[in-house]
C-alpha cells in the first residue's frame, strides 16, 4: 500500500474513532464542530450566522441546516442582532456550553490515546510533513 493509500486509511480509522467518541455523548462530529467553534470564540460564545459558517468551513444553507437541528436539541440558540436586524446570531445555550465542555475533556483524551503510539518527535515531523502535504494540495486552512 503506498502513500496516499495509507493516508487514506489512517483518515478513515481516526474518523472512526473520533465519530465513535461523540456518539458516546449522543453528538454527530459535525454538531461537535459547530459547538466547539462557538465555544473558541470566547464568552459570550456568540457569532453571527456568516462568521460561523466561514469558520465551520461549510455553506450558509448547510449552517442552517445545522443550527436548525442544535436548536432543537436546546444546545444553541438564534437571535436577530439588535444592532443589525438582518444578522443573525448563533450562541451556545448553557446546555451547549456544559456539554461541549464535557465532551472536549474526552475528545482530546481520546486523540492523546490515537496517538500515543508515536513519540512526541515523531508528532511533530508527521505535523510538520502533512502541513508540507496539505499547502501543496492547495489547503489554506490555518491549522
Amino acid at each position: 500500500m503506498g502513500v496516499v493509500g495509507r493516508l487514506s486509511r489512517a483518515s478513515r480509522l481516526l474518523e472512526r474513532a473520533l465519530k465513535d467518541e461523540f456518539a458516546r455523548h449522543g453528538l454527530e462530529p459535525w454538531e461537535f464542530d459547530v459547538l466547539a467553534t462557538l465555544r473558541r470564540s470566547g464568552p459570550p460564545h456568540v457569532l453571527c450566522a456568516g462568521d460561523l459558517s466561514a469558520a465551520a468551513m461549510v455553506s450558509s444553507a448547510a449552517l442552517t441546516n445545522r443550527v436548525d437541528r442544535l436548536v432543537a436539541k436546546g444546545l444553541v440558540e438564534r437571535d436577530v442582532d439588535p444592532t443589525h436586524r438582518r444578522r443573525v446570531l448563533i450562541s451556545l445555550s448553557d446546555e451547549g456550553v456544559r456539554l461541549v465542555d464535557e465532551v472536549l475533556e474526552h475528545h482530546l483524551a481520546n486523540e492523546r490515546r490515537l496517538l500515543a503510539p508515536l513519540s512526541a518527535d515523531q508528532q511533530n515531523a508527521l505535523t510538520e510533513t502533512l502541513r508540507t502535504l496539505l499547502t501543496t494540495l492547495g489547503d489554506t486552512t490555518p491549522i
